[in-house]
């Protein structure tokens, strides 16, 4: 049974029953701008645990046999659902997470075109590959490994989920969601539009459970295979579990991403994308721009634009259009968030704007820049994870991409210039898994999405990230004895 709650933003939730003595800790669904609990949902027993588990193992006996045209009609129709209840969907994103209205529509409709790709791809991206051998006929064939746990993040409460949903699901597998605690009702509700669009029962099941439950599912012989989007806590956790355990994982981690900004760039337009990447949800992404290393002949241009543009965004109640900056997810994160900027001032850094947090409710938390950084700061090495901007000084390329790589994460990055060398350096010595010339970074499924170093392992999207979970077979089939032949010879 779907645990659903006892008031559903979701109009297509059933009823909720209350918690009883005995049962888990209940989630709740909490409104970051003025924490008022709206909705409880109950957890998952052991027992339910178990039978989803079951549930997933028996659905993929069967699912595994479908044919790319059928899985393709279902994600098809996902991506078609995703579009029609976009408005619902993305007030439910709001609500628990805080992310404007606007970046939410564009969250739920970007999953939709994520399932339509890989409802038009995935079987080229699956297709047999013949190889010519001694054999009479060799190919290497790619088969579903069957269930895997998506661990997922809160912050992009469905781009997450869907980016792991198209490829694994049209690879044949099925999939169990543990999503994070604070978002259960946009859990609840990827589960409803899946099983609306026609993805047979248990194909893709939302456990409602807490982190403690991962290991021990995990660990489940019924459970393949793993991919996570968090934390580097959670990722090594989850990682090393998945390793004791010999089964495939994929990590997508922090980042602490620099932007580059170089003499012969646009840098109007350097300045205009600065903002929007620091910003960007709040300045709760992975990929957002974090560091900013400018190079000093015009260090004083970029930041003085740069910063006017910081201080013109609104900060305010995520459902008005106005609004460019909502509430953080949780007071726990302000809190850090500030914890990081306070460490910094104290050991010197300089204030260019912000720092404050602001009076009255709700988990709010200034756009800010800070200067004058040195690797005594706890800042320095963490990643931010609000929208704080860290500005860098530098004479020239070498030192520029030395600071870029002075960090042990490695997810994305951004650099400006219109120099082909510079370019092709770039490209070459920033050790990230992406490298986005003279535009912000961001993932797309055409493209593959990961990092290096303490940012993750494995890809996501696009033909690479479709291989992570599934068996690549080799077939080889030898040549018939020759009839011609006697048997003495």
């Amino acid at each position: 049974m779907t645990s659903t709650p006892t008031s559903s933003p979701d109009a297509n939730a059933s009823q909720a029953h209350p918690s009883h003595e005995g049962r888990p800790t209940p989630m709740h669904s909490i409104d970051p701008t003025t924490g008022e609990t709206f909705a409880t949902y109950d957890t998952l027993t052991p027992e339910q645990i178990e039978d989803r588990l079951q549930r997933a193992q028996t659905a993929f006996g069967t699912y595994r046999l479908t044919t790319f045209a059928q899985r393709a009609e279902w994600m098809a129709r996902a991506g078609e659902l995703l579009h029609e209840r976009k408005h619902e969907l993305a007030a439910l994103a709001t609500r628990e997470m805080g992310k404007t209205l606007a970046a939410a529509l564009a969250e739920v409709e970007k999953c939709a075109k994520s399932c339509q790709y890989y409802a038009q791809n995935a079987e080229k991206f699956l297709a047999d590959e013949h190889v010519t051998t001694e054999a009479e006929r060799a190919y290497v064939t790619y088969q579903p490994l069957g269930v895997v746990l998506a661990v997922m993040p809160w912050n992009f409460p469905y781009w997450q989920v869907f980016r792991f949903i198209g490829p694994a699901i049209m690879a044949g597998n099925v999939g169990l969601l543990k999503h994070a605690s604070n978002v259960p009702g946009c859990a609840l509700a990827i589960e409803s539009v899946m099983q609306q669009a026609g993805f047979p029962q248990d194909v893709f099941q939302t456990l409602l459970v807490g982190s403690r439950s991962i290991e021990a599912i995990l660990k489940d012989d019924r459970v393949k295979a793993v991919s996570l989007t968090g934390s580097e806590g959670a990722g090594r956790s989850v990682a090393g579990t998945a390793g004791a355990a010999i089964k495939p994982s994929v990590m997508e981690l922090g980042g602490s991403d620099p932007f580059i900004v170089m003499p012969s760039a646009d840098l109007d337009l350097a300045v205009k994308t600065a903002v929007t990447a620091r910003t960007i949800n709040n300045g709760q992404s992975c990929i957002a721009a974090k560091r900013f290393i400018v190079h000093e002949a015009i260090y004083d241009r970029f930041v003085n634009g740069f910063v006017d543009g910081l201080a013109a965004l609104t900060l305010g109640d995520p459902m008005q259009d106005t609004t460019d900056i909502g509430p953080l997810a949780t007071p726990a994160i302000r809190d850090e968030v500030h914890g990081l900027v306070q460490d910094a001032v104290q050991k010197g850094a300089t204030v260019l704007l912000g720092g404050q947090i602001p009076q009255g409710q709700g988990n709010y938390y200034p756009a800010t820049a800070l200067s004058d950084l040195t690797p005594d700061m706890q800042v320095y090495g963490e990643e931010v994870f609000g929208p704080v901007a860290l500005i860098f000084r530098v004479p020239d390329q070498q030192e520029a991409i030395r600071v870029a790589n002075a960090t042990r994460f490695g997810l994305g990055s951004s650099a400006w210039t219109n120099d082909d060398a510079e370019r092709a350096r770039f490209a070459r010595d920033l050790e990230a898994g992406s490298v986005f010339i003279n535009s912000m970074v961001a993932s797309d499924p055409r493209l593959p999405f990961g990092g290096v170093k303490a940012s993750g392992f494995g890809r996501e999207l696009s033909r690479h990230g479709i291989h992570e979970f599934v068996n690549t077979k080799t077939v080889s089939i030898g040549a018939a004895p020759d009839a011609h032949k006697s048997k003495t010879e």
